[in-house]
């Protein structure tokens, strides 16, 4: 007889939530540290231009949007915990590569390949974690908890990037970047300890899995408005210090830390809400909120209204997620949980690779605040394909 996923909450939400999302806030950490440190590296170190930094920079975003189908697929049929924990040895491998770049950095292209290769199994690894951590998370406090599952799953990706890069930079100052790079490969073990006790789900080893085209396509509709409200976000993140330096407004520093204070004190706030008061109302009232915020950067003639709309933007985009993802995740049979998140978390793969080289091209033709009234456009894109597919 096959196992049902089904069967409710057997434990409280915070006793099942907590030490998974320590886990993933301890592989983020690693993301941030290497985002902080790389860049340098590979230019300062081994002596490659800008287009080496992208390459390197990008190849883990790559791999972990091309991964996510299958890392869906092993969640499915080997359980969300053993998709999970690979992400974490994944990511203690990476780390321990990014310690050989460093000390093999007196032969610049030894070291590059290396470089290359930590990112690869760092992204790989990052496709596993997430998609295990959520399903893991659904599995055990049950679907009417799963918009605050993937709440305060967001809660720990951010804020593990956000800690992750400054920590990284102050350690290359003071002690070199090796040490940096050691905590990559040190962190994930925390990661696995935190969650090796939990309990694992049961998997329905006997279900008829859905094709994967098949699992985008139910799940299209969430899928490309959540591309098209992230949108907002790669234009902040790629072209505010350009923006802010084109108007002679000095340090950006401030609009991305009003951003993510923002950002994160809605999802702690409100992370209830998607689950308590529907995926629709709460992305649609997101969404016009993200607008809000976009249309105030671009019509902006100081610095503070320019930081405001970054502060609305952070809680527009915010509950994004999670108030689509409750609405994505209903239209799949529990069986083929893991696949439908995998497919969903990769439209925001797909989107921030889209967005900067698209803004770019915007920032080219016009300026840098036009790039504003595109992520706009993006979020009102975003609503109408919400309202079409609110079924």
């Amino acid at each position: 007889m096959s196992k049902t996923l089904e069967k409710g909450p057997s434990i409280n939400f915070y006793q099942a939530t907590t030490p998974i999302i320590i886990s993933v806030f301890g592989v983020y950490l690693t993301i941030g540290i290497a985002l902080g440190v790389l860049p340098k590296f590979v230019q300062n170190n081994l002596g490659f231009d800008a287009i080496i930094v992208g390459l390197v920079i990008g190849l883990q975003s790559l791999s972990t949007l091309l991964t996510r189908a299958y890392s869906g697929k092993i969640t499915d049929t080997k359980g969300a915990k053993n998709s999970k924990m690979t992400g974490v040895i994944l990511a203690i491998i990476a780390g321990a590569i990014y310690v050989l770049a460093v000390l093999f950095q007196a032969n610049p292209f030894l070291a590059l390949v290396l470089l290359f290769l930590a990112r690869i199994i760092h992204g790989v690894g990052e496709s596993f974690l997430v998609t295990g951590a959520l399903t893991w998370g659904i599995g055990l406090v049950g679907h009417s908890s799963s918009g605050k599952v993937m709440t305060w799953n967001g809660i720990a990706m951010y804020a593990g990037i956000a800690i992750g890069a400054p920590l990284s930079i102050w350690l290359s100052k003071e002690y070199g970047i090796l040490p940096a790079f050691i905590l990559i490969a040190l962190f994930p073990v925390v990661s696995w300890l935190s969650t090796v006790k939990l309990p694992s789900i049961p998997v329905d080893r006997d279900h008829i899995r859905t094709p994967f085209y098949k699992v985008i396509g139910a799940i299209a509709g969430q899928g490309l408005s959540l591309a098209f409200s992230s949108m907002a976000f790669g234009c902040i993140a790629s072209f505010i210090a350009l923006f802010f330096s084109e108007k002679n407004w000095g340090d950006a520093s401030l609009a991305f830390i009003v951003f993510g204070i923002c950002y994160v004190l809605t999802r702690i706030l409100f992370a209830s809400f998607p689950d308590k008061y529907g995926g629709l109302k709460i992305a649609l009232i997101s969404l016009v909120i993200e607008v809000i915020g976009q249309m105030l950067i671009w019509t902006s003639i100081s610095k503070t209204v320019a930081i405001i709309g970054c502060g609305l933007t952070g809680i527009g985009f915010s509950l994004v997620f999670p108030a689509l993802g409750v609405l994505a995740i209903r239209k799949v049979k529990p069986q083929m949980r893991g696949t439908a998140l995998g497919a969903y978390v990769a439209f925001v793969d797909l989107s921030l690779g889209l967005a900067g080289p698209l803004a770019g091209l915007i920032a080219g033709w016009l300026d840098y605040q036009s790039v504003y009234l595109f992520g706009g456009i993006s979020c009102i894109l975003s609503i109408i394909i919400l309202l079409f597919n609110k079924k």
